[in-house]
């Protein structure tokens, strides 16, 4: 049976542009109450005057790349709202650039905001949902966090690492009512790839053709909602390129031989 959302009160990282704002219309179109956060407060602003019930969300703008700044947020969370339902993991950077072109310091910013930002917030979060007794980790990833591509080092490794750290977390909290959700979208036709990180730390300024002909954000957004509706664990929100999962899985040499050559930009 699917769970209604009405009520709910949701936490939303990136919410500013992409799948952050076309979940944050979902969330709120099915009744949900939102925590909207990102970087560019402006942005936010925007998203939150268009949505359903618009006065009832919270703008709370927040740099993943600050753990320090977790714990003041959820206070002003707390503050503002008696509880927390979900915490929508979607905030983070993507990278198209060569390993051996890649300055360090761009694989470090992609870990920090990528992964460290959602462990910070969870860590921060996490006594809260504890003692209510519930609560929900809804982590976007990629699905390269399973099918790693070329100059996507760094990003990948970064999907990796919250496979691993939300799979721990789930089977450690499970009795505490913790529940975790791991949404692997693959080309979703958002800016992902103009802000995406080159080699020398800027952005890379272009459309992926593959990300252009990808799943219209709206789409994605609606899949994921119903999959966390449904309780689901993990869900791959792609078009054929959600193929690979099972083609990695069954016969992992094709696999390897087929990524090297495949257009992945």
């Amino acid at each position: 049976m699917a769970e209604t959302l009405a009520g709910k009160v949701v936490w939303i990282t990136g919410a500013s542009s992409g799948i952050g704002e076309a979940v944050a219309k979902e969330y709120a179109r099915r009744g949900a109450t939102l925590v909207l956060s990102a970087r560019r407060e402006a942005e936010l602003q925007r998203v939150r005057e268009g949505l359903v019930n618009g006065d009832d969300h919270l703008v709370l703008p927040l740099d993943l790349a600050d753990s320090g700044a977790m714990p003041a947020a959820v206070e002003a969370v707390r503050n503002r709202f008696d509880r927390l339902d979900q915490v929508i993991h979607n905030g983070g950077i993507s990278q198209r650039s060569l390993v051996a072109d890649t300055d360090l310091e761009v694989d470090r910013r992609i870990m920090e905001v990528n992964f460290f930002g959602a462990v910070a917030l969870t860590k921060a979060v996490l006594p809260w949902l504890k003692e209510q007794g519930s609560g929900r980790f809804v982590v976007v990833t990629s699905l390269v966090g399973e099918l790693p591509t070329p100059l996507r080092s760094a990003y990948s490794a970064s999907k990796h690492a919250l496979h691993g750290f939300f799979e721990s977390l789930r089977a450690e909290e499970y009795d505490a009512g913790i529940r975790v959700t791991l949404v692997m979208p693959g080309f979703i036709r958002t800016n992902v790839s103009l802000n995406a990180l080159t080699a020398d730390g800027s952005a890379q300024g272009s459309m992926d053709e593959a990300q252009e002909a990808g799943i219209p954000p709206e789409e994605c957004a609606e899949r994921l909602v119903k999959a966390v509706q449904r309780g689901r664990d993990q869900v791959i929100i792609a078009g054929r390129e959600g193929a690979g999962v099972y083609l990695k899985r069954w016969s992992p040499a094709l696999y390897r031989r087929l990524i090297r050559k495949m257009k992945v930009t």
